[in-house]
């Protein structure tokens, strides 16, 4: 990949590829599944050394990853002014005699993703530009408001706006082993969601073994799933490696199984850029090219594209600036 071939449109997945319908619960498949976590965790330890990436074949690398990043602000103290100044940074998130250097024209990040309240404010922000709005939802992050108020919150986001709808699953279903109940969820969050694509949070760090992780990441697919995510971000244990593995390996499981492409979003405590590049190598060695597209692969992050920005001005001039001069608001 060179810096010239870097840049595409963004899209919206369903225009690109057909959406997972889900099929009906196969517990025999489920039940069939295990991790061997010590294998798991050698092949992850050997990740960062196994690909190396360097001068313009890095910068296009790290291009790619700014398109595939869901520039995120999930706080408590979010005003509309900072929401329309991080997707100023969605709908140009170079500065511009960087983007100039590099000759790159029209990048934007995958989408902006807020709660609910924010929603509005980031479509207006971001008319015209062809970014859409994800909004998490589902009682988020913990996901424990009555069921009927979580589906009514996955409504009242589409309504306001939202394309993409991060929803919560109930970590009580897979520590259970209740995969009936898990399904079930699953495919109603699905239906809520309507024509708005539905990113599954497994919240992995709260799911016990790496087991559990594989198991509920194919009823989350089985059950319509256009995207499978790690993590909220607010819990103790965020994406990892490992993780990361056995999440893939579902998908490509799924993928050959059904011809169903669905997507990976690793979030919370990827904020440096060799971290992303690392996340591509995996990508890229265990589900082939095709999932480096931002239609099928997300960074859930804030921080990440500060220092993608430090990393590129390095390139351009041969210096590192200070991070505060990259600055998302």
């Amino acid at each position: 990949m060179s810096v010239e071939t870097a840049h595409t449109h963004t899209h919206l997945p369903q225009t690109v590829e057909p959406r997972n319908p889900g099929m009906p619960l196969d517990l025999s498949w489920v039940r069939s599944v295990q991790a061997n976590t010590s294998a798991i965790e050698r092949r992850a330890k050997t990740l960062p050394g196994r690909r190396s990436v360097k001068k313009e074949y890095q910068a296009a690398w790290l291009l790619r990853a700014v398109q595939c990043i869901d520039l995120t602000t999930l706080s408590g103290d979010d005003t509309a002014e900072r929401v329309r100044r991080l997707c100023a940074k969605a709908r140009a998130p170079l500065r511009s005699d960087i983007a100039e250097a590099l000759g790159i024209d029209g990048l934007q990040t995958g989408a902006i993703c807020v709660y609910h309240d924010m929603i509005e404010t980031a479509v207006d922000a971001l008319q015209g530009s062809g970014i859409p709005v994800a909004a998490v939802s589902t009682g988020f992050p913990a996901g424990l408001s009555p069921f009927h108020l979580r589906v009514a919150e996955i409504e009242e986001s589409v309504k306001a706006g939202a394309a993409e709808i991060d929803i919560v699953i109930s970590r009580r279903h897979v520590l259970s082993g209740d995969w009936q109940a898990l399904y079930d969820e699953m495919r109603a969050f699905r239906a809520a969601c309507g024509d708005a694509h539905v990113k599954a949070i497994l919240a992995t760090g709260e799911l016990g073994t790496l087991r559990n992780v594989a198991r509920a990441s194919l009823i989350c697919m089985m059950a319509g799933a256009d995207f499978i995510k790690t993590s909220t971000g607010k819990e103790s244990v965020n994406a990892t490696l490992p993780v990361s593995l056995v999440m893939i390996r579902a998908i490509r499981d799924y993928y050959n199984r059904t011809g169903y492409r669905v997507g990976y979003k690793p979030a919370g405590g990827i904020s440096k850029a060799k971290d992303a590049l690392i996340y591509l190598a995996l990508m890229k060695d265990e589900l082939g090219d095709r999932w480096l597209q931002p239609d099928l692969f997300r960074f859930g992050a804030s921080s990440l594209l500060n220092d993608i920005e430090r990393q590129l001005e390095h390139h351009v001039t041969g210096a590192y600036s200070a991070s505060y001069r990259h600055a998302l608001a």
